[in-house]
């Protein structure tokens, strides 16, 4: 396999019409990837098309230069704008937007893309090298692993936000019934429709994701009136200190690794990943209070998280044929359209075209790094916008986003709802992640719960009788008591923490 993947980077590096193909897939990922309400997945659906009269390998070349640079792109409106491009960088936006706040957006892009730069390198270095041994572990996950798994990834993430772990993990709850509102998956019945043709079809993630992070931002500035007019703080430097980053070294090997385990299991996502990693810095943190207010290991983390699960989510689709998250799929599509068949005997008939694919994931993440650098002087521009004037442009985005996402002007109006639900969020001090993230899992949970409970003929025990399902009910447990029992503040010495 390393013989093939050698190969794969040096025809690529000599061939000028390979580059510059993945040059075109960095800066449209990275652009699309940036604009809200145009996800990762939208942005390989819109541009498969024109990879129809490529050939495949060169078709591969150009998208997962889309798919990586996409990955990165959501994290430059979180920080900038508090909007996440894509629903990866939710958890970035937590202390990227404080930072950028506090006059360091220079720094705050910059970390995210160092971060996702080593993050992609060695979640790419662990796909070439451990691929079928991370596949036959996410091959074992069952209907009550992957709702285990949900319910962990939402506690850790209720855990993490500012505030109460127990307002945290309520507004995630609420979330889930969110996600309950249309068609059921599995009776294709209507549910909390209230009769409306708007709500049949479900809530999207765009509008949700928009509404409560981008346009409640505009609704918060306009009830602070006059005290929100304020100046915009300078960009300061760009290159963060040297010191800091190597501070930062261990962050980024933990998030990558947990990024592309997490990755690996399929329908898992990156939405997992970022969360399980920002608890875990947050843990392991000896100012864990910093958190939530611009620490920078709350953007490496998530970032190197949710670039390394790009590679993770390529392992379950290139060796198993099975669909890491929904952005693979629109790749595993394009190579099915090409009489490519991903699965075990890819490898055998055509190891050429998976190097290829290892390849291609190599240039398109040092593209990213190169064309990253090379933009963040231009982007942090924005910032220097009077402020009414970027609460306009936000505003405009906010509405074109949430149209983008289904065409349909009933998601602008669940995005200006969904606004209003944000500002009274933050009128109580509430988190509002979780609410996104509830979204997110709550038809993977509901949909695994109940497959569970069919085949176990209702027995709730199923979710305790494997080993991993065991495991990931026991921490989700423990984490829910840990704060209960008062020993995470005496610990750490934080007097804020409240239950």
């Amino acid at each position: 396999m390393f013989d093939t993947f050698a190969c794969a980077l040096v025809d690529i590096a000599t061939t000028p019409a390979l580059l510059a193909l993945s040059l075109t897939g960095v800066l449209v990922g990275v652009i699309l990837g940036a604009l809200p309400g145009i996800s990762s997945t939208m942005a390989l659906a819109v541009l498969l098309p024109i990879s129809y009269p490529m050939q495949p390998e060169t078709a591969m070349v150009f998208l997962i230069g889309v798919f990586s640079a996409s990955v990165f792109g959501g994290s430059i409106s979180a920080i900038l704008v508090n909007i996440p491009g894509t629903p990866g960088a939710i958890v970035t936006q937590f202390d990227g937007y404080p930072m950028a706040q506090a006059g360091r957006a220079g720094e705050a892009l910059s970390y995210a893309l160092l971060a996702s730069t080593i993050g992609g390198l060695l979640g790419l270095a662990i796909l070439t090298m451990i691929a079928p041994l991370i596949a036959s572990a996410a091959v074992q996950f069952r209907s009550p692993e992957f709702a285990a798994a949900a319910v962990f990834g939402l506690i850790m993430l209720a855990y993490a936000s500012p505030g109460s772990t127990f307002r945290g993990v309520l507004v995630g709850c609420i979330g889930l019934l969110v996600g309950m509102v249309g068609f059921e998956r599995l009776t294709d019945v209507p549910r909390f429709d209230f009769g409306t043709d708007m709500l049949q079809n479900g809530i999207a993630i765009v509008p949700l994701t928009v509404g409560i992070f981008g346009f409640a931002e505009v609704l918060i500035y306009l009830s602070a009136g006059n005290a929100a007019i304020a100046s915009i703080p300078k960009i300061g430097r760009i290159l963060p200190p040297l010191a800091s980053l190597l501070r930062l070294v261990p962050t980024m090997l933990r998030g990558s690794i947990v990024g592309t385990f997490v990755g690996a299991v399929p329908a898992a996502g990156s939405a997992i990943a970022v969360a399980l990693s920002y608890s875990q810095e947050q843990r392991l943190s000896k100012t864990p209070e910093e958190f939530g207010k611009g620490a920078p290991a709350g953007i490496v983390g998530p970032e190197s998280a949710n670039n390394a699960s790009v590679a993770g989510a390529l392992v379950p689709t290139m060796t198993l044929g099975v669909p890491g998250d929904t952005m693979t799929a629109v790749l595993m599509g394009a190579l099915l359209l090409r009489g490519l068949r991903p699965g075990p005997l890819l490898f055998v008939d055509n190891p050429e075209f998976v190097g290829i694919v290892y390849g291609a994931l190599f240039f398109a993440i040092l593209l990213t790094l190169v064309c990253g650098f090379g933009a963040i002087a231009a982007i942090i521009q924005v910032m220097r916008m009077p402020r009414h004037v970027l609460m306009v442009a936000v505003a405009i985005l906010c509405v074109f986003g949430s149209y983008a996402s289904r065409n349909t002007m009933g998601d602008v109006y669940l995005m200006v709802f969904f606004g209003a639900v944000g500002l009274v969020l933050h009128a109580l001090r509430l988190p509002a992640a979780p609410l996104a993230f509830g979204l997110i899992l709550g038809p993977l949970l509901e949909e695994n719960v109940r497959r569970s409970l069919i085949l176990s003929q209702g027995s709730w025990t199923v979710f305790v009788e494997r080993p991993i399902s065991l495991g990931l009910v026991l921490l989700s447990v423990a984490a829910l008591l840990y704060p209960l029992l008062g020993l995470w503040p005496r610990r750490r010495g934080v007097r804020g923490r409240r239950v």
